[in-house]
């Protein structure tokens, strides 16, 4: 499985490559976690709180929602909801959070005025295929290629009804990569909230956060630099809400790294290596989706984009030459 294109880092924590949520002080048990795969790429979540049996209980809880939720929306999963939907092109009747995700999807893709689409998997799959082909073109698919497979890209394909989800035309595929995984953060820390846990960062691939720390500090989020992602460009403090990235860096498909993950569905072409853009958003969803759309659009779009998605939403565009750019509505 490839990376994510994340580039985010809880700073201040015991180890940056953990998420942490902290109550208590001194004495307290000390932190429960858990590590996995879910949804293609590594997640973990750490609860530290002062009673370890009531950290393990949320903790489970947790794992059993991501569990649940990759049945239905996880693209590496050959019996999810999803998968059927692509291989069957209908999931009748639909599960109800993969019926809520696309409906979002497609939204998204609505009010990015096509910047973000859930259908651009032919894209991927064309990419992937060129690439692992010995001796493939470095320049990339050709463009007859490209144009054709663009013809089973677009979001209007995708129906999502009370009966059914349904898919038009032969070889389109859904992927939900720019969203799912804010999907599942925000599902997440609706686990924890139930249980009334308030001083929480919930952290799988898109920081979320429940409160302040215990101490009424905010959570410090560091952006990377596109150019060395061991670097941050600037600080986020956040007590409530969700913070996304999406970089083109974050996984290259070719040798060179001149083709990245992220496309544009308008044109069939991915995203620069060197840039990307951090968005922050009440919902990590949202958050997620923003940072998939504004990743592909041109500068002179992305402005009416987080208007038409959250007005609320801020976003940060990390430049090549490790400028930093805010974009609001």
């Amino acid at each position: 499985p490839v990376s994510r294109r994340r580039a985010l880092t809880v700073l201040g924590a015991a180890s940056a490559a953990l998420p942490a949520a902290l109550w208590g002080g001194a004495g307290r048990a000390g932190p429960v976690a858990w590590e996995g795969r879910a949804l293609g790429t590594t997640v973990s979540i750490t609860l530290d709180h002062p009673d370890t049996a009531t950290a393990r209980a949320a903790l489970d809880a947790c794992v059993a929602e991501i569990r649940r939720l990759e049945g239905e929306l996880s693209l590496y999963r050959a019996d999810s909801a999803l998968s059927a939907l692509n291989r069957e092109g209908v999931v009748a009747p639909p599960p109800a959070d993969l019926a809520a995700v696309l409906g979002e999807a497609r939204r998204v893709a609505a009010a990015a005025g096509g910047a973000f689409d859930p259908t651009v998997q032919p894209l991927w799959r064309l990419y992937m295929d060129h690439f692992a082909t010995p001796g493939a073109d470095s320049s990339g698919p050709p463009d007859a290629a490209v144009r054709s497979t663009l013809e089973k890209v677009d979001w209007r394909r995708l129906t999502v009804a009370d009966d059914a989800l349904r898919l038009a035309g032969d070889g389109t595929a859904v992927t939900l990569n720019g969203i799912a995984q804010g999907w599942v953060t925000d599902r997440v820390a609706d686990v924890l909230r139930a249980r009334g846990l308030t001083h929480v960062l919930v952290n799988l691939g898109e920081p979320r956060a429940l409160g302040p720390r215990a101490d009424g500090s905010a959570w410090a989020i560091g952006v990377a630099d596109p150019r060395d992602p061991r670097r941050a460009l600037a600080r986020l403090e956040k007590t409530d809400g969700a913070v996304a990235t999406s970089g083109g860096y974050g996984t290259r498909l070719d040798p060179a790294g001149r083709f990245t993950h992220l496309f544009d569905p308008r044109t069939g072409r991915t995203a620069a290596p060197g840039e990307s853009v951090t968005v922050s958003a009440r919902r990590a969803a949202t958050a997620d989706a923003l940072s998939t759309a504004l990743a592909v659009a041109r500068p002179d779009e992305r402005r009416a984009i987080v208007r038409a998605m959250d007005p609320a939403a801020t976003a940060r565009v990390a430049g090549p030459g490790g400028t930093l750019t805010v974009v609001e509505a």
